[in-house]
Order: C-alpha cells, then sequence, then structure tokens
C-alpha cells in the first residue's frame, strides 16, 4: 500500500494533466542556456565604442532591466490571478490572455522579425568563424605577415544549403538533443575567449582602454558620425546578448509546484541572469583590457595563437550556430505553413504527403514531406543566405537584432501586461515608473536601430556586394 502511494506521487499530474518535473535549478539552467550565445562575442567591440564608464554601465544596466522584467513577466504566467489562475504556455498565450488578439498580431511580427533576424544573424556569425579558422591555420603554418585574406561568401552559401537539408526534417527543433549541444557549444567558445582575453591582458602587462572609448580620429578614419552610430550600435549588441523573455514563459512551463511556479521562475531568473551578467561583464572588461580601442567586432578573430583553441573556440561556434538555426527556423515554417494549408485546404501542393526511404535508416524508415515543405522551405532558407550576403555586418545585424528585440519583448509586454494583470491604477506611483522604463527602453531602441541602420548604409558604399571579408 506504501509503495503505492509513492508511486501515484511520483506521477503525480498538474491541473492541465501533465507532469512537470522543473526545479529552480533546471530553470536555472535553461535561463543561462537561452541567455548565452553569439552576441557574446560583441561584447568587447561594445564596450570599447563607449569606454570603460559607459561600458559598464551599459552591461549592467541591460541586466538589470532584463531581470526586473522578467520578474513582471514570471508574475503573468497564470491568469487572472499569478498563483491560482489559468495556465499560459508560451508568450504569446500571455499575450493573448491579458491584451488581447489585437496585441497577439504585433507581438507575432515582433517575434517573427527577431527569428527571422536571428537567422540572419547566424548565417553572418558562422561564415565569420570559418573564415576566422582559415586565417588562423594560414597565420599558424605560413607565418603572421603572411596575406591569408579569405572570403566568405562560399562558407554562407555552403552554410544555407546545410540549412535548407535540414529544414526538410519537421520536428528537430524538438530534439533534446539540440539544446543540449548548444548549451556545450556557447560555455565552450564563451569560456575559450574569456581565457584568451585574460591570457592577452596577462601578456600586455597593462590594461588597455579610455573613459570614453574609440576617439574621433581623421588618421585612423573614425568621424564624429562613426563613433556615433557605433556606440549607440553597442547599445543594440548588449541588448541583443540579454535576449531572454520571448523564452521566458516556456521555461516557466516546465517548473513544478508548489512552490507556485512563478516564486521558482523568478528565484531562477535571478540566478541565471546574475551568473550572465558576472561573466559578460568579465568579458566584456577584460576583451577591452586586453585589446582597447581596436577591440574586434568578433572577440575569437582578436587571436591566431594558440591557434588549437582558437579553432576549437571557433568550430564550436558553427556546431552551435547549425543546430541553433533551425531552433529559430522551426516556428517560422510551422506559421506560414499553417496558415497556407487553411487558406488552400483542397490543394495537393499542400497537403499530399510523399514518403521517401531512408537507405540507412532501419526499420525501413521514411523521411515524409509536402511540396510546400521542399519548395517553400528551400526558397525560404535559400532568401535568408541572399540578404545575409547583402548585409555581412556582423556588428550591424546584432545591434538592429537587439534594437527590434529589446523594447516590445523585453519591456513593453511584460510591463503592459503587468500592469493589467496587477490592475496597477493610472497615474499611480508605481504606474509612472513603469512607463517611464516602457518610454525609456524605446528611446534605446530607436536610437539602437538607428545607429545600426546608419552604419549598414554607411559601409555599403565601401563594400562589393556578396563579397564577404573578414
Amino acid at each position: 500500500m506504501d509503495v503505492e502511494k509513492v508511486e501515484r506521487k511520483e506521477v503525480e499530474v498538474d491541473d492541465d494533466g501533465r507532469v512537470r518535473t522543473g526545479t529552480v535549478w533546471t530553470a536555472t539552467t535553461h535561463a543561462i542556456t537561452a541567455v548565452i550565445g553569439s552576441g557574446v562575442l560583441a561584447l568587447p567591440w561594445s564596450v570599447a565604442q563607449m569606454g570603460w564608464v559607459l561600458g559598464p554601465i551599459a552591461l549592467i544596466g541591460c541586466a538589470y532591466i532584463t531581470y526586473y522584467t522578467a520578474v513582471l513577466l514570471s508574475d503573468c504566467y497564470r491568469t487572472p490571478d499569478p498563483v491560482h489562475g489559468k495556465r499560459n504556455r508560451t508568450y504569446m498565450d500571455v499575450v493573448r490572455s491579458c491584451l488581447g488578439p489585437r496585441d497577439v498580431v504585433v507581438c507575432g511580427l515582433a517575434q517573427y522579425a527577431i527569428l527571422w533576424g536571428t537567422m540572419v544573424g547566424y548565417t553572418i556569425t558562422t561564415a565569420t568563424s570559418v573564415m576566422a579558422v582559415a586565417r588562423t591555420d594560414c597565420h599558424h603554418y605560413r607565418g603572421h605577415d603572411a596575406a591569408c585574406a579569405s572570403s566568405g561568401t562560399m562558407y554562407m552559401v555552403v552554410f544555407g544549403l546545410v540549412e535548407i537539408v535540414l529544414s526538410q526534417f519537421p520536428s528537430l527543433e524538438k530534439l533534446t538533443l539540440i539544446s543540449v549541444v548548444a548549451a556545450v557549444m556557447s560555455c565552450t567558445y564563451s569560456v575559450v575567449g574569456l581565457f584568451l582575453s585574460a591570457a592577452k591582458l596577462a601578456s600586455n602587462h597593462a590594461a588597455h582602454g579610455t573613459l570614453l572609448g574609440v576617439k574621433i580620429s581623421a588618421a585612423a578614419g573614425v568621424s564624429a558620425s562613426t563613433k556615433t552610430w557605433h556606440s549607440l550600435q553597442a547599445l543594440g549588441n548588449i541588448a541583443f546578448a540579454y535576449t531572454y523573455s520571448m523564452l521566458l514563459i516556456e521555461i516557466q512551463d516546465t517548473v513544478k509546484s508548489p512552490p507556485s511556479e512563478n516564486v521558482t521562475m523568478k528565484r531562477a531568473s535571478f540566478y541565471g541572469i546574475g551568473v550572465t551578467t558576472i561573466f559578460y561583464v568579465s568579458l566584456g572588461c577584460i576583451g577591452y583590457a586586453a585589446f582597447g580601442n581596436a577591440a574586434p567586432g568578433n572577440v575569437l578573430t582578436g587571436f591566431d595563437e594558440p591557434f588549437w583553441l582558437v579553432d576549437v573556440a571557433n568550430v564550436a561556434v558553427v556546431i552551435h550556430l547549425v543546430g541553433a538555426y533551425q531552433v529559430y527556423a522551426q516556428p517560422i515554417f510551422a506559421c506560414y505553413e499553417k496558415w497556407l494549408a487553411t487558406r488552400w485546404p483542397d490543394s495537393a501542393f499542400f497537403h499530399h504527403e510523399y514518403a521517401v526511404r531512408l537507405p540507412l535508416a532501419g526499420g525501413g524508415r521514411a523521411a515524409r514531406f509536402t511540396m510546400c515543405k521542399l519548395v517553400v522551405r528551400t526558397a525560404f532558407v535559400a532568401a535568408t543566405t541572399v540578404v545575409s550576403l547583402m548585409l555581412p555586418f556582423f556588428n550591424a545585424v546584432l545591434g538592429l537584432l537587439g534594437a527590434i528585440a529589446f523594447w516590445p519583448l523585453t519591456v513593453y509586454f511584460p510591463v503592459t501586461m503587468y500592469i493589467a494583470q496587477a490592475k496597477v491604477a493610472p497615474g499611480s506611483r508605481k504606474w509612472v515608473a513603469l512607463q517611464a522604463l516602457n518610454a525609456g527602453a524605446l528611446v534605446v531602441s530607436l536610437l539602437a536601430a538607428v545607429g545600426s541602420v546608419a552604419d549598414m548604409v554607411q559601409r555599403l558604399g565601401h563594400i562589393t556586394i556578396f563579397q564577404t571579408q573578414l
């Protein structure tokens, strides 16, 4: 009898019929995995644009805002009561419950824009990492004075072809293996970047950098406008590095209760963002101290030795992004394929399923697809690759992505949903403070977007389209 009671307790289901086993530690792990990504590689460059005063302030400020809005968003997982209300399993479900269907459309546009933009950014970052491997090996075997320039055009095309193949697997984003690999790889290249920066700083015997960052200099080709655009772009880079809110609800939906899910998630966000902030500030500041105002846009491209360790870090970036690309792409595929299938319910192009047996797979397994999936997904990935080839600006793209995501997804929706959920009285001190945060974040996003776009326009006049250089 006692054994039966224990078994019932172990398989106890929640109020929606699901079994959840997540704890504060598993949620913290997911939070760290969600936050740390390729954006970390741009942090030393970002600090260099703003200097020793504003750089660390921006890193810590974005971290605090991300944590504060995460706390607000955690209370909206259940509505209308944060402890006993109805569960909302996704970010858009929360928007629908708290604000209504019109805001869902706006939220969806912002989410899908950042998803697609991240795919563009990942394509550029992958090519940059492969070029860095080629250059590092060239310098090691032929000497550091050898001409080792390489073009990333071919690497982007190859990456696009790989993603076209992977895009035909409908459930790729559901594989736990991808998350595990992504977590290991992101930690690998982040730790290696920090280690190499610390080693370079030690070898310099002095910290480089200035209070206000990169200086305006005609000799260095840095005009006042370039300094302004790069400083604003750096804000977007830092904001992109802290992208987290759009995944918080999905993480919270894995947490068991008691204690209530919002309590657990607040603790997990504190630990996760806290650990990430310590790491980000360390890498951003140590990297800046090591390189000074000459910090590269991607910190890993600033090292040649030890070549094998630099190669390991860059290969880790590539492996991470090959799988992470599909995690961002699959929700877009699912969205437009569902809409197309609903619009043409009788069309064989959207509904007839073909099966091709896989010769190396056991049990007579077959790959199943529709012509819509084969044609449209291929066209979508190809178009994304073409856009990446046209805009091969690592830092500018990251800055624009950060600008797109920061205000609407990290600040506006969490703040607005919390006001609606908690029934914060208009005109009250708390309401004014929340709206001030909202307005301030909007200004930061607009400035970062302007800086990134202006830098792209400026650079387009000095590059050859479809020729990506390191």
